[in-house]
């Protein structure tokens, strides 16, 4: 499937967060409507026409360029590959015959596979065996030949050779049935790689997993994912894997294997306790996380108790897989497919059921496009294995999944063995790196701590089964929609964003890519006037009612009566169409005509009240749908109502908030209470009330513009933990596509892909009942793009792939953290205690627990080398280094220098050996640059900090001239850190590296050597003068360094000032200028937006200024913006314009740093807009002195690597960009509490906590250091 491209985006104006509150903006009826206010001016009419997605074109427009679009719903049918082969059943073990690992594993398989129908589904592909070339991918030419001689080897010989091996029997017939069972895989390789099937299923013995590079081990001779992986990358250019291990035992070599490999992202799930469970090694803790350029990309999670069950099992997948595999975008998922995790089976002692395992497939089918393949490993109960197997393959097919056995609850152990994974891989992964420290669970009296409930065998797994092969409807998506919803119009404004066209462009893509061809069909109806009364008064629906006679005046004399409302005379039997379709849709899905639906309907609902209308909404249809749900099943059957609305569902959350038998969950816009509906009932801690408490979750978002990082986070780690417990009988979404990337109301960057994937993940709940319903959203196009995607998926199509995404919004992830905070007193698959580890003297902070050496029993690695154990797995001080010459560091008794290398790949750094490591241009992470202590503004602590550490940073601009490297991850974040202990634990000079992976993205590296003048830094967080002194006596002087570094940047910097100079003579000689490419006008100490930023100058224009040497708009000195260009003046003035008519301008982007950071700094509103800096402030006392490396006033900000307007910590002395480009600094001074920066741009420094600028004599030996690297010469008067 041919993903949508994605559409342009108008830059959103934003509010200064300084400008003053409106008398109005706190009324709900006035500036708080949804739509913007009323029209003032024929030049507020222009700018509507103008502006709002060209509706002035038509929709016959907007529905070519839909049309154009490519989304052939004939791929919908996908199929699966099949492969087996009875020649597998011909080995056994010859001197025990009840020995488990027996061919009447795979005949059980394949006989319940044709049992329940499932074999003519498939595409069954022929099994051939691997060839010695294929083996040797992984195996070593003298074990491969000496398993080939077993096949000519008598009974005693073969017993002989198994006893040296553990846990082995050999047969004659061994070799070739494991050569067949590789090959197999091989073959389904080929197909999916190829795109001739979407996935498959290899039923293959011997298993593979344990098989080492040189020896058997655990009933394996080859291993199979290995040599598959390898080849996939050999023979198909596969750059990304994934393996997954759900086998009950450690598949400690294929660890082995790829421990060095950040191309393979390995994750075994398994029984551990504490290393007494078979394979009994410490590689097969959390700790081991892999070594060199693998670090990171080996995760295991160790069950240390028996009993787990599907609440772990899926727990886990959410909470840990799929954050990193979102990051990691594998092109191909290989899974070591072991049932012995299976209920009953007497090796593993677990409680997975087979819904457990055709769920955990399921999330998987959302990655690599769905290019997941299935190989058989262990699993020892004949019947369980078989089940399994058949509902894991029931959903490669396409088949909805099961609803899982309640209660959903993950045990206390299981917890805290994924808390541990999380801490050993937070330092590694983006999507890990959002838990925060929680405090302990604090139970209601009498309630119990998280338990399995134990069932017996047969009983659980009777229930499992009858769940997934329960009988499918004929149908699978039923969709309606109707022409007369588009008769509810406004009559004085054809511009309002709430157009009639709204559904029909949804419709017409629909139609446009054959989706409709694969829908039922459904009738429409009106909704009568009891059933209304299901949710609404009466006396409500008869005023609704009487406004089909109204004429003009009186419709809007009565819309002024709600907010945010237009009325028509045709709005009340729109409402009623909206609402009895999407009944019948409801209908349909719980008759069986089909499994799932979409409501392509308008008005819109979710705001409407009991007794008044709201944003556009008159009756609620998702409410009226949920309560005739339950009213058509004769109870109050589980519903789900989950709204991703941008605005937040009042109305829904009012009607059902007592409600335990509805689960409503809101993702919004809030904006501490001022996003519309603007009210504190959209907070996370409106819980629901009286036997609805704990049924209302509120997910609201402020501070950013959010998009699919943030909504994927909050789906796995709150929607569908939450979801899964609760056990919902039907899921109802409120569908609003505002949030969507592009749309005028919302400013929010959802992507239609996103969309896809919170609707697959949805799709697992329910037994597949999900039915989407649409809400708001006024992007025409987005709209289409987006609804369309989730009726694809729907139908089964897979989600296609998100992209390269972005570290959530520390805002978001603050929200996050709040909603679990609130509600894991109701909910046990939310008490994950992740708490930070406790720092030891013996090392620095960078280096984790995993990365301490300790005795261990010494196993041979891949490469046939003995090493201890912890050297396999504790190896913290190894890069990843690309095949082209590289600047790099080298230290050789105790020194360090540069070095040039050519084709290196992997150097290891230690206290006593040859030190050598990649500088990558990306910097680290503020906690990396934390000792065991933590970095703080009390001055006790540079008395306790331990290390000083030397970054070299290589300048992006003059990166896109050099070579491009792929790299296999994005972020790799290098530190060199030149440590010197206090004790004696560890002696000086230790260098260590830190390397952080958190996904794919293409680098550009240079040798710092050939940097051009101004592009290289280096920078070191101060220490005691002990330590000062230590690292200076290395070969690398830091002084000389930051010498080095001051010269070449002020003769880059004099150079780039004066040829602007000459370009703009009138520039203001005390405005110093922005040196990024850009030029943007910079806001002056994140405080407020002088001018309007680059937002408003169009990519068009800057090219061209670019080209033609000029210089775009900057930001004076003066409070007041002064820009001289005309053209940038008109269209800012447009811009504004719109934002008024979107309503956007209505409300303040957010509320004063001063109270984000807890301070109550009461300003006169008239110093709101002053320049004039404090003279004082109490957080002087946290400036640290200027570190002896300098200052790189070019710099990059460390998080995204813009060069647009950055400001550097004074109190960490890290680099982040301001507010009005990612407001990186901000989160950093919200995450750290340091909360004085200066800027790169104009040396002026700001304080977050006072909420102004500050200007004290503490601040002049930075502010002219900054001074003399930028312009060449000190600050006037500084002596």
């Amino acid at each position: 499937m041919a993903s949508f491209p994605q559409q342009s985006t108008r830059k959103n104006i934003r509010n200064s967060p300084r400008s003053p509150v409106s008398s109005t903006a706190t009324s709900m009826k006035k500036s708080g409507k949804k739509g913007g206010q009323q029209l003032r001016s024929q030049t507020l009419q222009e700018a509507k026409r103008k502006g709002r997605m060209d509706r002035s074109h038509g929709e016959e427009d907007v529905i070519l360029k839909l049309q154009q679009m490519n989304l052939n719903g004939d791929s919908l049918t996908t199929e699966t590959g099949l492969v087996y082969d009875e020649r597998m059943t011909e080995f056994f073990c010859i001197w025990d015959k009840s020995f488990p690992e027996c061919p009447e594993r795979v005949t059980y398989v394949m006989e319940k596979i044709r049992q329940y129908g499932l074999l003519e589904r498939c595409v069954q592909v022929q099994a051939r065996a691997a060839t010695e070339d294929e083996l040797l991918l992984v195996h070593s030419q003298e074990y491969m030949e000496l398993m080939k001689s077993t096949q000519y080897m008598s009974e005693p010989e073969l017993k002989s050779l198994a006893d040296t091996y553990d846990s082995i029997f050999l047969h004659p017939k061994f070799y070739e049935c494991a050569c067949l069972a590789v090959g197999s895989v091989l073959q389904l390789v080929d197909k999916v790689v190829s795109a001739e099937i979407q996935n498959g299923l290899a039923v293959v013995r011997p298993p593979g997993h344990h098989a080492y590079w040189e020896k058997m081990n655990g009933y394996s001779m080859f291993n199979n994912l290995a040599i598959a992986a390898n080849y996939a990358k050999q023979n198909h250019g596969v750059e990304r894997i994934l393996i997954v291990d759900w086998d009950v035992h450690h598949g400690q070599s294929l660890q082995y294997i790829f421990e060095d490999d950040s191309s393979i992202l390995y994750f075994s799930i398994h029984r551990y306790e504490h290393g007494e469970f078979w394979p009994h090694l410490p590689e097969s803790d959390s700790q081991a996380v892999g070594i060199g350029r693998g670090e990171g990309y080996n995760i295991n999670i160790p069950w240390n108790k028996i009993g787990m069950g599907d609440a772990d099992y899926i727990t886990a997948f959410l909470q840990v897989l799929m954050p990193v595999a979102y990051e990691f975008r594998p092109q191909l998922v290989l899974v070591a497919a072991g049932y012995d995790s299976a209920v009953g089976d007497i090796k593993g002692e677990m409680q997975a059921s087979p819904s457990c395992f055709a769920i955990l497939t399921h999330l998987l089918m959302s990655l690599a496009g769905g290019k997941v393949i299935l190989s058989l490993e262990g699993g020892y109960n004949l019947q369980a294995l078989a089940e399994g197997v058949s509902a894991s393959l029931k959903i490669l097919l396409g088949d909805p999944c099961p609803r899982l056995a309640v209660p959903f609850t993950p045990c206390q152990s299981a917890l805290e063995s994924i808390c541990a994974t999380i801490m050993a891989h937070r330092p590694y992964w983006k999507g890990l790196q959002n838990f925060s420290a929680d405090k302990p669970v604090e139970l209601e009296d009498g309630e119990a701590a998280s338990a399995i409930t134990k069932k017996e065998f047969a009983e659980v797994l009777q229930e499992s089964v009858a769940e997934v092969f329960r009988k499918l409807p004929s149908e699978r998506t039923a969709l309606v929609y109707d022409e007369r919803m588009k008769e509810h119009y406004n009559m004085w404004d054809s511009q309002h964003p709430e157009l009639p066209q709204r559904i029909s462009c949804i419709y017409a893509q629909h139609e446009s890519q054959q989706l409709t061809e694969h829908c039922l069909r459904i009738p429409v109806r009106s909704a009568t006037e009891e059933e209304l009364q299901m949710c609404h008064s009466l006396k409500y629906i008869q005023t609704i009612k009487s406004t089909v006679d109204m004429k003009a005046r009186d419709l809007h004399r009565q819309s002024d009566e709600y907010i945010s409302i237009y009325l028509s005379p045709k709005t009340y039997d729109c409402a009623l169409l909206a609402t009895g379709s999407t009944f019948n849709v409801v209908e349909a899905i719980l008759t069986g005509k089909a499994q799932n639906g979409v409501a392509i309907v308008r008005p819109p609902g979710h705001h409407a009240e009991k007794n008044m209308a709201c944003g556009f909404c008159f009756f609620n249809t998702v409410a009226l749908s949920a309560r005739y749900a339950q009213k058509l099943m004769g109870y109050k059957m589980k519903v789900m109502i989950l709204d991703w609305d941008i605005h937040h569902g009042n109305g829904t959350q009012h009607i059902f908030e007592d409600d335990p038998s509805v689960l409503y969950v809101s993702l919004h816009r809030y904006d501490h209470g001022l996003f519309f509906p603007s009210s504190e009932d959209a907070n996370y801690d409106m819980v629901g009330r009286g036997e609805g408490e704990g049924f209302n979750i509120n997910i609201p978002w402020s501070n950013g513009r959010m998009g699919n990082p943030e909504y994927i986070s909050a789906f796995l780690r709150v929607v569908m933990p939450v979801a899964y417990e609760f056990g919902p009988e039907l899921v109802l979404v409120s569908a609003g596509f505002d949030a969507a990337q592009g749309d005028p109301l919302g400013g929010y960057t959802v992507t239609p892909e996103a969309y896809a994937h919170m609707t697959h993940m949805l799709s697992s709940l329910a037994g597949g009942k999900v039915i989407v319903v649409l809400e708001g959203g006024y992007n025409l196009t987005s709209i289409s793009e987006s609804m369309s995607m989730c009726t694809w998926t729907l139908l089964g199509g897979t989600p296609p792939d998100l992209g390269r995404m972005k570290t959530p919004h520390l805002s978001a992830m603050q929200s996050i953290s709040n909603v679990i905070g609130v509600h894991r007193k109701y909910w046990s698959s939310l008490r994950l205690q992740v708490t930070e580890p406790v720092a030891e003297d013996t090392s620095i902070q960078g280096v984790t627990p995993a990365q301490k050496t300790s005795p261990s029993p010494e196993v041979k690695s891949a490469e046939g080398k003995h090493r201890s154990s912890s050297e396999l797995h504790m190896s913290p001080c190894t890069l990843s280094l690309p095949a082209s010459p590289e600047q790099t560091i080298k230290q050789t008794d105790g020194s360090l220098t540069f070095h040039d290398l050519s084709g290196s790949s992997e150097q290891v750094v230690d206290d006593d050996s040859f030190h050598q490591m990649n500088l990558t241009p990306k910097s680290v992470m503020p906690t990396e640059l934390q000792t065991s202590e933590q970095i703080s503004g009390d001055k006790e602590i540079s008395d306790k900090i331990i290390a000083s550490s030397v970054q070299i940073y290589v300048d992006q601009e003059h990166l896109q001239k050099s070579t491009v490297v792929q790299e296999p991850t994005e972020g790799i974040r290098a530190t060199v850190e030149l440590a010197k202990s206090l004790d004696n634990h560890k002696p000086a000079g230790q260098v260590t590296a830190r390397m952080q992976s958190v996904g794919q993205r293409t680098e550009e590296q240079v040798p710092t050597d050939q940097l051009p003048v101004g592009q290289g830094s280096v920078e070191q967080i101060p220490g005691s003068q002990e330590n000062v002194e230590q690292v200076t006596a290395h070969t690398v002087s830091v002084e000389r360094l930051s010498a080095e570094v001051e010269s070449i940047t002020i003769s880059e910097l004099k150079s780039k000032e004066a040829k602007a100079r000459e370009v703009s003579p009138n520039q203001s000689k005390t405005t110093p200028f922005c040196m990024s490419e850009s030029l943007s006008s910079v806001p002056v100490g994140g405080a407020r937006q002088k001018v309007k930023s680059n937002a408003s100058v169009s990519k068009e224009s800057r090219i061209k200024a670019k080209e033609e040497n000029e210089i775009l708009p900057v930001a004076e000195t003066e409070d007041k913006a002064v820009v001289s260009n005309p053209v940038f003046q008109e269209k800012t003035h447009q811009e504004e314009l719109l934002g008024e008519a979107t309503g956007w301008s209505n409300v303040l982007r957010s509320v004063p740093f001063c109270q984000l950071f807890g301070n109550d700094v009461s300003l006169e509103s008239g110093t709101l807009y002053a320049v004039t800096p404090l003279p004082w402030c109490p957080h002087l006392e946290t400036v640290h002195p200027v570190p002896s490396s300098g200052l790189n006033v070019l710099q990059t900000c460390s998080d995204c690597g813009t060069e647009r307007e950055n400001w550097v910590c004074l109190v960490c002395y890290q680099v982040y960009c301001g507010r009005y480009v990612n407001e990186h600094m901000l989160m950093h001074g919200l995450s750290t509490g340091h909360l004085l920066v200066l800027s790169y741009t104009d040396l002026s420094v700001w304080c977050y906590g006072c909420e102004s600028y500050v200007h004290n004599k503490v601040l002049f030996e930075v502010q002219n250091t900054a001074h003399r690297l930028k312009y060449g010469e000190h600050m006037a008067g500084f002596n």
